[in-house]
């Protein structure tokens, strides 16, 4: 079944191959550093758009995850249930609140850099690493928690998010 529509494949695999490229190929504040960064910038607004606008599992409405949906999750899988989850589970959904919030903040710290306020300050470059850190630590996170859905459900999330097709619950 169709679950994620190209313009969130396309975000996804944007922002993915800039944090990677960013964080360990490119030289910082360099020219391609900043491009990418100005990249992934454009893409969140349009996600950020998309969001309201977009297909089903697109939507924020879709998998905004209520306190009391990730408590529910958590003691099911605490008592060895299963559940799969077509869009993103309540911790997927944490994660990708969590990616939007440190990508505007690095972005933002990213831009402000090359303003002349902040130009060449330790302090902001200094709180543009520690966001840049946690992004790169949440990608960890992230990485982890695709692979063992993908276990457990026998179920290659990184294939879904290139083609956008997952199997319909059983």
């Amino acid at each position: 079944m169709k679950v994620w529509d190209p313009v969130v494949r396309l975000f996804h695999w944007t922002v993915a191959t800039s944090i990677v490229l960013n964080l360990f190929v490119l030289d910082s504040g360099k020219y391609w550093h900043r491009t990418t960064g100005y990249a992934v910038a454009i893409a969140f607004g349009v996600r950020f758009l998309w969001g309201f606008v977009g297909t089903r599992h697109a939507r924020w409405s879709d998998f905004w995850p209520w306190p009391s949906q990730v408590i529910a999750y958590l003691r099911l899988l605490w008592s060895g249930q299963n559940p799969r989850f077509v869009g993103h589970n309540p911790l997927g959904s944490l994660a990708i609140l969590a990616f939007f919030v440190l990508v505007a903040l690095l972005t933002g710290t990213g831009w402000l850099l090359r303003t002349d306020a902040f130009f060449g300050s330790p302090e902001m470059e200094e709180i543009h690493g520690v966001i840049g850190d946690a992004l790169m630590w949440l990608m960890f996170l992230h990485v982890a928690g695709v692979t063992i859905e993908s276990l457990r459900h026998r179920e290659n999330l990184v294939v879904a998010m290139i083609t956008g097709r997952k199997r319909a619950y059983k």
